[in-house]
Protein backbone atom coordinates (compact mmCIF):
# COMPACT_ATOMS: atom_id res chain seq x y z
CA UNK A 1 0.00 0.00 0.00
CA UNK A 2 1.42 3.38 -1.04
CA UNK A 3 0.85 6.40 1.16
CA UNK A 4 -0.91 9.16 -0.76
CA UNK A 5 -0.64 12.80 0.13
CA UNK A 6 -4.19 14.08 0.71
CA UNK A 7 -3.47 17.09 -1.49
CA UNK A 8 -2.96 14.86 -4.57
CA UNK A 9 -6.04 14.93 -6.78
CA UNK A 10 -7.92 11.81 -7.76
CA UNK A 11 -7.02 12.36 -11.43
CA UNK A 12 -3.32 12.54 -10.60
CA UNK A 13 -3.53 9.46 -8.35
CA UNK A 14 -5.06 7.30 -11.10
CA UNK A 15 -2.70 8.49 -13.78
CA UNK A 16 -4.61 11.42 -15.21
CA UNK A 17 -3.25 14.89 -15.83
CA UNK A 18 -0.24 14.80 -13.48
CA UNK A 19 1.55 17.71 -15.18
CA UNK A 20 1.27 21.16 -13.62
CA UNK A 21 -0.87 23.66 -15.48
CA UNK A 22 0.78 26.80 -16.85
CA UNK A 23 -0.47 28.72 -13.81
CA UNK A 24 0.79 26.03 -11.43
CA UNK A 25 4.59 25.84 -11.08
CA UNK A 26 6.44 22.72 -10.13
CA UNK A 27 7.02 24.29 -6.70
CA UNK A 28 3.32 23.82 -5.98
CA UNK A 29 3.29 20.05 -6.42
CA UNK A 30 3.08 17.76 -3.35
CA UNK A 31 6.49 16.23 -4.08
CA UNK A 32 8.12 19.65 -4.37
CA UNK A 33 6.46 20.78 -1.15
CA UNK A 34 7.72 17.68 0.67
CA UNK A 35 11.21 18.23 -0.73
CA UNK A 36 11.17 21.84 0.48
CA UNK A 37 10.09 20.75 3.97
CA UNK A 38 12.80 18.07 4.04
CA UNK A 39 15.45 20.56 2.97
CA UNK A 40 14.44 22.93 5.74
CA UNK A 41 14.41 20.20 8.39
CA UNK A 42 17.81 18.81 7.40
CA UNK A 43 19.50 22.22 7.24
CA UNK A 44 21.55 22.79 10.42
CA UNK A 45 19.34 24.87 12.69
CA UNK A 46 16.47 24.57 10.22
CA UNK A 47 14.19 22.99 12.81
CA UNK A 48 14.89 25.86 15.20
CA UNK A 49 15.95 25.71 18.84
CA UNK A 50 13.86 24.79 21.85
CA UNK A 51 14.39 25.93 25.45
CA UNK A 52 16.16 23.46 27.70
CA UNK A 53 14.25 22.24 30.73
CA UNK A 54 15.59 23.42 34.12
CA UNK A 55 16.31 19.78 35.02
CA UNK A 56 16.50 16.55 33.06
CA UNK A 57 12.99 15.30 32.28
CA UNK A 58 12.60 11.54 32.66
CA UNK A 59 9.53 10.34 30.77
CA UNK A 60 8.19 6.79 30.60
CA UNK A 61 6.23 5.88 27.46
CA UNK A 62 3.80 3.17 28.53
CA UNK A 63 0.68 1.33 27.44
CA UNK A 64 0.31 -2.39 28.05
CA UNK A 65 -1.79 -2.69 24.90
CA UNK A 66 0.42 -3.75 21.98
CA UNK A 67 0.50 -2.03 18.61
CA UNK A 68 -0.41 1.47 19.80
CA UNK A 69 2.84 3.12 18.71
CA UNK A 70 4.88 3.18 21.93
CA UNK A 71 8.26 2.52 20.33
CA UNK A 72 7.46 4.57 17.24
CA UNK A 73 6.45 7.51 19.42
CA UNK A 74 9.50 7.12 21.65
CA UNK A 75 12.13 7.13 18.91
CA UNK A 76 10.49 9.78 16.73
CA UNK A 77 9.84 12.15 19.62
CA UNK A 78 13.46 11.61 20.68
CA UNK A 79 14.68 12.37 17.16
CA UNK A 80 12.47 15.45 17.01
CA UNK A 81 13.82 16.81 20.30
CA UNK A 82 17.41 16.05 19.23
CA UNK A 83 16.89 17.82 15.91
CA UNK A 84 15.97 20.93 17.90
CA UNK A 85 19.35 20.77 19.64
CA UNK A 86 18.28 19.05 22.88
CA UNK A 87 20.21 16.12 24.35
CA UNK A 88 18.07 12.97 24.44
CA UNK A 89 18.72 9.51 25.89
CA UNK A 90 16.41 6.63 24.94
CA UNK A 91 16.38 3.66 27.31
CA UNK A 92 15.09 0.58 25.50
CA UNK A 93 13.28 -1.58 28.07
CA UNK A 94 11.54 -3.77 25.49
CA UNK A 95 13.28 -7.16 24.96
CA UNK A 96 12.45 -6.93 21.25
CA UNK A 97 14.92 -4.04 20.97
CA UNK A 98 12.92 -2.20 18.31
CA UNK A 99 13.83 1.23 19.67
CA UNK A 100 17.52 0.34 19.46
CA UNK A 101 17.06 -0.76 15.85
CA UNK A 102 15.24 2.43 14.86
CA UNK A 103 18.04 4.54 16.31
CA UNK A 104 20.67 2.68 14.29
CA UNK A 105 22.19 0.90 17.32
CA UNK A 106 23.65 -2.58 16.82
CA UNK A 107 22.14 -4.42 19.78
CA UNK A 108 22.89 -7.93 18.53
CA UNK A 109 26.67 -7.66 18.79
CA UNK A 110 28.27 -10.14 21.23
CA UNK A 111 29.27 -8.89 24.68
CA UNK A 112 27.36 -5.63 24.24
CA UNK A 113 26.68 -3.72 27.47
CA UNK A 114 22.90 -3.35 27.52
CA UNK A 115 20.05 -2.35 29.81
CA UNK A 116 19.96 -5.96 31.06
CA UNK A 117 23.40 -5.69 32.65
CA UNK A 118 22.51 -2.20 33.87
CA UNK A 119 19.47 -3.49 35.77
CA UNK A 120 21.48 -6.30 37.35
CA UNK A 121 24.13 -3.82 38.47
CA UNK A 122 26.92 -5.41 36.44
CA UNK A 123 27.77 -2.22 34.49
CA UNK A 124 27.35 1.53 34.94
CA UNK A 125 25.11 3.82 32.89
CA UNK A 126 28.17 5.29 31.12
CA UNK A 127 29.17 1.78 29.96
CA UNK A 128 25.84 1.15 28.24
CA UNK A 129 25.18 4.44 26.44
CA UNK A 130 25.74 4.48 22.68
CA UNK A 131 25.43 7.47 20.37
CA UNK A 132 23.00 7.21 17.49
CA UNK A 133 24.73 7.61 14.10
CA UNK A 134 21.78 9.73 12.97
CA UNK A 135 22.22 12.65 15.39
CA UNK A 136 25.01 13.89 17.66
CA UNK A 137 22.48 14.79 20.36
CA UNK A 138 20.73 11.41 20.39
CA UNK A 139 21.85 8.50 22.62
CA UNK A 140 20.51 5.05 23.47
CA UNK A 141 20.86 2.35 26.11
CA UNK A 142 20.12 -0.70 23.92
CA UNK A 143 18.13 -3.81 24.77
CA UNK A 144 19.17 -7.37 23.98
CA UNK A 145 17.25 -10.64 24.05
CA UNK A 146 18.74 -11.28 27.51
CA UNK A 147 16.23 -8.74 28.81
CA UNK A 148 13.43 -11.26 28.22
CA UNK A 149 14.53 -13.16 31.31
CA UNK A 150 15.23 -10.10 33.42
CA UNK A 151 11.81 -10.02 35.07
CA UNK A 152 12.40 -13.46 36.57
CA UNK A 153 15.91 -12.55 37.73
CA UNK A 154 14.78 -9.26 39.22
CA UNK A 155 12.26 -10.96 41.52
CA UNK A 156 14.93 -12.16 43.94
CA UNK A 157 16.98 -8.94 43.96
CA UNK A 158 16.92 -6.31 46.70
CA UNK A 159 14.91 -3.18 45.82
CA UNK A 160 13.87 -4.80 42.54
CA UNK A 161 11.52 -1.94 41.61
CA UNK A 162 14.28 0.68 42.04
CA UNK A 163 17.01 -0.87 39.90
CA UNK A 164 16.64 1.51 36.97
CA UNK A 165 16.23 4.63 39.11
CA UNK A 166 19.38 3.79 41.06
CA UNK A 167 21.26 3.22 37.80
CA UNK A 168 20.43 6.62 36.30
CA UNK A 169 23.62 8.41 37.24
CA UNK A 170 22.97 12.17 37.22
CA UNK A 171 26.63 13.00 36.68
CA UNK A 172 26.75 10.90 33.52
CA UNK A 173 23.60 12.59 32.23
CA UNK A 174 25.08 16.03 32.91
CA UNK A 175 28.37 15.14 31.22
CA UNK A 176 26.50 14.17 28.04
CA UNK A 177 24.20 17.19 28.19
CA UNK A 178 21.05 15.06 28.43
CA UNK A 179 17.85 17.13 28.68
CA UNK A 180 15.37 14.29 28.16
CA UNK A 181 15.40 10.60 29.11
CA UNK A 182 12.68 8.65 27.26
CA UNK A 183 12.04 5.11 28.49
CA UNK A 184 10.39 2.71 26.02
CA UNK A 185 8.39 0.07 27.91
CA UNK A 186 7.33 -3.42 26.84
CA UNK A 187 3.61 -4.07 26.21
CA UNK A 188 3.00 -5.36 29.74
CA UNK A 189 2.66 -4.16 33.32
CA UNK A 190 5.46 -6.32 34.75
CA UNK A 191 8.61 -5.45 36.67
CA UNK A 192 10.28 -3.77 33.71
CA UNK A 193 7.43 -1.30 33.33
CA UNK A 194 7.31 -0.76 37.10
CA UNK A 195 11.05 0.00 37.05
CA UNK A 196 10.44 2.56 34.31
CA UNK A 197 7.67 4.22 36.32
CA UNK A 198 9.75 4.37 39.48
CA UNK A 199 12.65 5.94 37.56
CA UNK A 200 10.51 8.64 35.91
CA UNK A 201 8.44 11.60 37.00
CA UNK A 202 6.24 11.68 33.93
CA UNK A 203 4.26 9.12 31.96
CA UNK A 204 3.39 9.57 28.31
CA UNK A 205 0.56 7.37 27.02
CA UNK A 206 0.22 6.77 23.26
CA UNK A 207 -3.38 5.93 22.31
CA UNK A 208 -4.30 4.82 18.81
CA UNK A 209 -7.36 6.33 17.13
CA UNK A 210 -9.04 2.97 16.65
CA UNK A 211 -11.74 0.83 18.20
CA UNK A 212 -11.04 -0.25 21.81
CA UNK A 213 -8.55 2.60 22.10
CA UNK A 214 -9.19 3.13 25.81
CA UNK A 215 -9.39 -0.57 26.60
CA UNK A 216 -6.73 -1.38 29.15
CA UNK A 217 -5.84 2.26 29.84
CA UNK A 218 -7.86 2.06 33.06
CA UNK A 219 -5.63 -0.73 34.35
CA UNK A 220 -2.55 1.28 33.38
CA UNK A 221 -3.85 4.28 35.33
CA UNK A 222 -4.52 2.08 38.37
CA UNK A 223 -0.95 0.78 38.22
CA UNK A 224 0.35 4.33 38.01
CA UNK A 225 -1.66 5.19 41.12
CA UNK A 226 -0.17 2.19 42.95
CA UNK A 227 3.34 3.29 42.03
CA UNK A 228 2.49 6.80 43.19
CA UNK A 229 1.20 5.53 46.51
CA UNK A 230 4.02 3.13 47.35
CA UNK A 231 7.15 3.83 45.29
CA UNK A 232 7.20 7.18 43.48
CA UNK A 233 4.90 9.97 44.74
CA UNK A 234 6.17 12.36 42.02
CA UNK A 235 4.90 10.17 39.15
CA UNK A 236 2.05 11.57 37.07
CA UNK A 237 0.55 11.30 33.59
CA UNK A 238 1.78 14.43 31.85
CA UNK A 239 1.15 13.67 28.18
CA UNK A 240 -1.23 11.68 25.98
CA UNK A 241 -0.44 11.28 22.27
CA UNK A 242 -3.06 10.31 19.69
CA UNK A 243 -1.51 8.00 17.09
CA UNK A 244 -2.51 6.15 13.90
CA UNK A 245 -5.11 8.77 12.99
CA UNK A 246 -6.97 8.11 9.74
CA UNK A 247 -8.87 11.19 8.69
CA UNK A 248 -10.96 9.20 6.23
CA UNK A 249 -12.94 7.55 9.04
CA UNK A 250 -15.47 8.99 11.46
CA UNK A 251 -14.25 6.51 14.07
CA UNK A 252 -10.89 8.26 14.34
CA UNK A 253 -12.59 11.58 15.12
CA UNK A 254 -14.88 9.92 17.66
CA UNK A 255 -11.96 8.25 19.44
CA UNK A 256 -9.96 11.49 19.47
CA UNK A 257 -12.93 13.34 20.95
CA UNK A 258 -13.43 10.68 23.62
CA UNK A 259 -9.75 10.70 24.60
CA UNK A 260 -9.71 14.50 24.84
CA UNK A 261 -12.86 14.43 26.96
CA UNK A 262 -11.25 11.89 29.32
CA UNK A 263 -7.71 13.36 29.60
CA UNK A 264 -8.35 17.03 28.86
CA UNK A 265 -5.31 19.28 28.43
CA UNK A 266 -2.89 16.36 28.82
CA UNK A 267 -3.61 15.39 25.19
CA UNK A 268 -1.22 16.99 22.69
CA UNK A 269 -2.97 19.07 20.05
CA UNK A 270 -0.75 17.41 17.43
CA UNK A 271 -2.18 14.13 16.14
CA UNK A 272 0.07 11.51 14.53
CA UNK A 273 -1.41 10.24 11.23
CA UNK A 274 -1.34 6.65 10.09
CA UNK A 275 1.58 6.43 7.67
CA UNK A 276 3.30 3.69 5.71
CA UNK A 277 6.53 5.70 5.76
CA UNK A 278 6.58 5.72 9.56
CA UNK A 279 6.30 1.92 9.55
CA UNK A 280 9.04 1.52 6.93
CA UNK A 281 11.67 3.68 8.64
CA UNK A 282 12.85 1.22 11.37
CA UNK A 283 13.70 -1.33 8.69
CA UNK A 284 16.44 1.04 7.53
CA UNK A 285 17.70 1.75 11.06
CA UNK A 286 16.17 5.22 11.02
CA UNK A 287 13.39 7.26 12.51
CA UNK A 288 10.88 8.84 10.16
CA UNK A 289 12.67 12.18 10.56
CA UNK A 290 15.82 10.78 8.92
CA UNK A 291 14.03 8.40 6.55
CA UNK A 292 11.55 10.85 5.01
CA UNK A 293 11.92 14.27 6.67
CA UNK A 294 9.39 15.97 4.41
CA UNK A 295 6.56 13.50 5.06
CA UNK A 296 3.42 14.17 7.07
CA UNK A 297 4.60 11.68 9.70
CA UNK A 298 7.92 13.49 10.19
CA UNK A 299 6.24 16.89 10.38
CA UNK A 300 3.73 15.56 12.91
CA UNK A 301 6.40 14.13 15.20
CA UNK A 302 8.45 17.33 14.94
CA UNK A 303 5.37 19.33 15.97
CA UNK A 304 4.62 16.88 18.79
CA UNK A 305 8.18 17.04 20.15
CA UNK A 306 8.10 20.84 20.01
CA UNK A 307 4.78 20.86 21.86
CA UNK A 308 6.13 18.45 24.50
CA UNK A 309 9.18 20.64 25.11
CA UNK A 310 7.26 23.92 25.28
CA UNK A 311 4.62 22.48 27.60
CA UNK A 312 7.31 21.23 29.97
CA UNK A 313 9.01 24.62 30.15
CA UNK A 314 5.65 26.35 30.67
CA UNK A 315 4.93 24.10 33.65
Amino acid sequence: MVEQDPSVSRETAIGGNASPTPSQGFDDTPIAAAAARASQVLTPGGAGELPRPPATRVITIANQKGGVGKTTTTVNMAAGLALHGLGVLVIDLDPQGNASTALGIDHRAPDIASVYELLLGEVSLADTIQQSPNNDHLFCVPATLDLAGAEIELVSLVARENRLRNALDEQTLRNLGIDYVLIDCPPSLGLLTVNAMVAAKEVMIPIQCEYYALEGVGQLLRNIELVQAHLNPALHVSTVVLTMYDGRTKLADQVAEEVRRHFGEKVLSTIIPRSVKVSEAPGFGMTIIEYDPGSRGAMSYLDASRELALRGVAR
